[in-house]
């Protein structure tokens, strides 16, 4: 009997389970949450990110603004009351903010500052989604409603019986224009607000229509009220005012743009029209099912299909348009390298330090021909500005390290990007790999990498050898590029050489990246548990598997596969003990690897985002199969807390979407993309050129995470890599998996990934 019992309850669990595997998913859109990752803060971020209501790509994003005035963590999940809703551009809360302006409902007493204004609210009465967010407001007791297109939103407010029913339009503290046109229900104005520049002539124009007639207007300076309808002023906001019925809803019409007002007008014709607020909503929601569906999966649990979806809308934000279409249909642009208005493409919001890894070539992969845009984008860069931007935001901006924008330009060409002034930009990285820049473009230190072979740790360059492991896989990026444009020899092998340079901080005594003098003695004392000084945002037991482009190489300089691979496996056995005097606190990436439960492996940040996958090029595949299973399941769930580090513009959750695929790039610039095991028993990726990629894991599972065969288009395949030219051409790729590893699969010098120094 008792055995019949265990059985009956087996069999009762598995049918749960089996019940809860999603079979098909019909409206991706629908099982993102846009809070994931919002439950963060200055010292612990689970992801650092807001709730986006926008298109993808969209030139312009709304969210409730739950902080005050300038403060990154602009929506926070902890917080409870709301301020305004606030137009943004925010690529990370490091980063802040640009063209910004704030609109809020009120009721009872004229409220204009942010902490007269703001209202208790609770996520119990908050819906949010892509394409559309609600909130009710307590104080003021009115909902509120938001809907957007790519330049412009509508806004629903639902209100009470009252005499005294307001909106607050607050366009921020830097500078600010605003005027109230009542005869025509119009308000417009400008904010001048950034938080990175310098920006020539920069204005976030905006014009807003309102469908109720106002029978208040005023205009304030800070919480000051001022005669007439029209202000200038350090910080100018508007309220207009005027009776409403219980349950009436006032609709906004609002757009933006960086060119004019006019201009503002035209996006606002052209994109919103005469539709009503619920025709907006359903475009929307059109638009991001459309954009989702590229990748469909199916046979996962509901929480592995949220947080797929919830990452992929992370991964199609940034780097968002910049640029608007003329009244003829045609791209212009504000440029935020020399201030004037001109014609083309422009995109801005990404720091390439973090979204070479993954974004990129994702797009490269999926979203090709938003990436060519993106490409024509960087030419402006270049030609406006004497630069390519390594962070943009929106002009160039002075943080991060490296050189990476050769990795974007040179990873998009090499997956058959055409159609753009590829010659320009291969110019522009010539530039940048030879000279020290503005703003963190080019390469600080360049003199010294040129002459030395790396950028030494005592000539007061900060972060050297992570610079100087980063020049030298750019240098790979470069020379593959010149390669494939025909460049002279005697041009491309200087950067072949460059790319080998990783080699001069490999310290054979301790099988780590070591910062160098410029006397060519290692620095000392050398801890490598210690955060920053030589490196960034990590220690050396992250950066040393910084050779993305020669992975043999340093398997040579380890001693060997075995050596390698114990290497390895030290990350995750090692306790997470840490050395942050190089910051004087413990900045929150030391804090989330400290606590993840995974040793020394700091997937919160992107210099280690890959080393999972490179058992693969020592002979032991089961290993990343085991390693990335443990971070898709540990480090990452659809909840306000759901990532580790910060998102940081897409790559985060790259990383994520790529291994639930199955693969992963390890090494932009290839044509390579490097083997995990999938997260769901199908997968479905349809690419822009209209074939089909399919994936097959029937028996997938959370004890079945090992590949014990794979075939591609009905082939035996023993390689631990897939050809991206090859996916191209649509393949049906079957894994078969098991809760045992197949430690003979994979393991040929044959079936190894690329290596530059296995190039022949």
């Amino acid at each position: 009997m008792k055995k019949r019992f265990l059985l009956l309850i087996t069999l009762l669990f598995s049918a749960v389970a089996f019940a809860q595997q999603v079979t098909k998913v019909t409206d991706p859109v629908e099982w993102i949450n846009p809070l994931m990752g919002t439950q963060s803060k200055y010292d612990l971020s689970n992801g650092n990110t807001y709730p986006a209501i926008a298109l993808p790509w969209g030139m312009n994003f709304w969210t409730p603004q739950t902080g005050k005035m300038g403060d990154g963590w602009q929506y926070t999940y902890d917080s409870y009351k709301i301020n305004g809703f606030k137009q943004t551009h925010q690529p990370s809360p490091w980063m802040n903010d640009y063209g910004q302006f704030a609109i809020m409902p009120v009721t009872g007493k004229i409220k204009v500052s942010q902490n007269q204004r703001q209202s208790w609210f609770s996520h119990k009465a908050e819906i949010a989604k892509p394409y559309y967010y609600s909130v009710y407001l307590a104080d003021h007791d009115v909902t509120t409603e938001i809907t957007p297109t790519e330049r412009s939103a509508q806004f629903r407010f639902t209100y009470p019986k009252t005499d005294s029913s307001y909106i607050v339009i607050d366009a921020f503290d830097r500078g600010s224009y605003i005027k109230i046109i009542p005869g025509e229900k119009k308000i417009v104005g400008y904010s001048t607000k950034y938080a990175r520049g310098p920006l020539k002539n920069f204005k976030n124009y905006f014009v807003i229509y309102v469908d109720k007639p106002i029978t208040l207007a005023q205009v304030y300076s800070d919480s000051t009220l001022n005669d007439g309808l029209e202000l200038s002023a350090k910080h100018a906001s508007a309220v207009i005012g005027f009776k409403t019925a219980k349950g009436e809803k006032v609709n906004l019409r609002v757009a933006s743009s960086f060119i004019s007002i006019e201009q503002a007008e035209i996006s606002l014709n052209r994109e919103i029209g005469k539709d009503n607020f619920d025709i907006t909503k359903q475009k929307a929601k059109a638009v991001w099912n459309k954009t989702l569906s590229k990748l469909a999966v199916e046979g996962g649990s509901v929480e592995q299909v949220k947080t797929f979806y919830s990452c992929l809308y992370r991964m199609l934000f940034f780097p968002n348009k910049m640029y608007e279409l003329d009244a003829k249909n045609q791209p212009v642009h504000y440029s935020a390298q020399n201030g004037q208005i001109l014609p083309g493409y422009k995109f801005a919001g990404t720091g390439f330090w973090d979204t070479f890894r993954a974004l990129y070539p994702f797009l490269n992969l999926v979203y090709p021909s938003i990436n060519k845009e993106m490409q024509e984008g960087l030419i402006n860069d270049y030609k406006e500005g004497g630069w390519l931007p390594e962070w943009s935001s929106p002009g160039y901006s002075d943080v991060m390290v490296g050189n990476n924008s050769a990795s974007v330009v040179a990873d998009a060409y090499l997956k058959g990007g055409r159609g753009y002034d590829i010659g320009t930009l291969y110019q522009a990285l010539l530039h940048g790999a030879n000279n020290d820049g503005p703003a963190a473009t080019g390469r600080d230190g360049v003199e010294y990498y040129k002459t030395l072979g790396y950028v030494p740790y005592d000539v007061k360059i900060n972060e050297n050898a992570a610079r100087t492991l980063e020049y030298a896989y750019d240098d790979f990026t470069i020379y593959k590029l010149g390669k494939a444009l025909g460049r002279p020899a005697s041009e491309t092998e200087i950067y072949r050489k460059r790319s080998m340079n990783y080699k001069n901080l490999f310290d054979p005594q301790t099988g780590l990246m070591r910062g160098k003098n410029k006397d060519g003695k290692f620095q000392s004392p050398f801890n490598p548990f210690k955060w920053g000084d030589a490196f960034t945002e990590g220690n050396s037991w992250h950066y040393t598997w910084s050779v993305f482009h020669d992975v043999q190489g340093l398997i040579d300089l380890m001693g060997g596969k075995q050596r390698f691979t114990t290497k390895l496996d030290s990350v995750f056995s090692l306790p997470p003990i840490f050395d942050d005097s190089y910051y004087g606190e413990v900045i929150h990436e030391i804090r989330e690897m400290q606590i993840a439960g995974m040793g020394q492996y700091a997937h919160g940040n992107q210099p280690i985002q890959h080393m999972t996958y490179l058992y693969n090029y020592a002979g032991e595949p089961w290993k990343t199969q085991l390693h990335v299973r443990d971070v898709m399941n540990k480090m990452y769930h659809s909840a306000p807390d759901g990532y580790c580090g910060d998102e940081d513009n897409g790559q985060t959750s790259a990383w994520y979407v790529f291994s639930a695929m199955g693969f992963y790039p390890v090494c932009p610039a290839t044509d390579q993309y490097v083997l995990g095991a999938p997260l769901f028993k199908k997968i479905t990726l349809t690419l822009e050129n209209g074939k089909v990629v399919t994936i097959n894991a029937p028996k997938n599972s959370a004890e079945n995470r090992y590949v014990t065969t794979l075939t591609v288009d009905g082939k035996p395949y023993t390689n631990t890599w897939l050809s991206h030219k090859a996916l191209q051409k649509g393949e049906v790729i079957n894994f078969n998996m098991s809760a045992t590893p197949n430690k003979a699969r994979g393991t040929k010098a044959t079936d190894v990934p690329y290596s530059l120094s296995n190039e022949k």
